[in-house]
């Protein structure tokens, strides 16, 4: 498995895909992970980040601010994102292919309008790393 050099490389790297995938807005991403000195690469996937966001002008848009989660599961990577001003919409579960889920029950739900550029954040962000299986 490959993963970026440091944690604030990904960070940036995160902050780029989400640019990318969500414009014309800006993004910044803050680590809500609990502190401790990473003991292995493993300890890098299992991150709590805050996804803020930016109009052109450089004003804030906190309805449109994002909580992502990096973690392992199994031996797959799993992520999830979630709109941290609307509680009550649907999450996005991404591993091997995306699944929305209705936030209350967990259940299988529909994309909700906008969904499909949280998919492809959300694949951007998982070809960060090289999750592939070591020879």
């Amino acid at each position: 498995m490959h993963i970026l050099d440091s944690d604030n490389d990904l960070i940036t790297e995160i902050a780029k895909a989400c640019d990318l995938c969500m414009k014309p807005w800006r993004h910044s991403v803050v680590d809500n992970s609990p502190k401790s000195t990473p003991s292995s690469e493993d300890d890098f996937l299992d991150m709590t980040l805050r996804v803020e966001c930016r109009d052109e002008d450089g004003e804030r848009l906190p309805e449109n601010d994002l909580e992502l989660e990096i973690f392992k599961s199994g031996d797959d990577l799993s992520i999830t994102l979630a709109w941290l001003s609307f509680p009550d919409r649907q999450i996005l579960w991404h591993g091997k292919h995306s699944i929305w889920m209705d936030s209350e029950s967990g259940k299988r739900s529909t994309m909700p309008n906008g969904g499909s550029c949280l998919e492809a954040l959300a694949r951007r962000i998982r070809a960060l790393f090289d999750f592939e299986s070591e020879y």
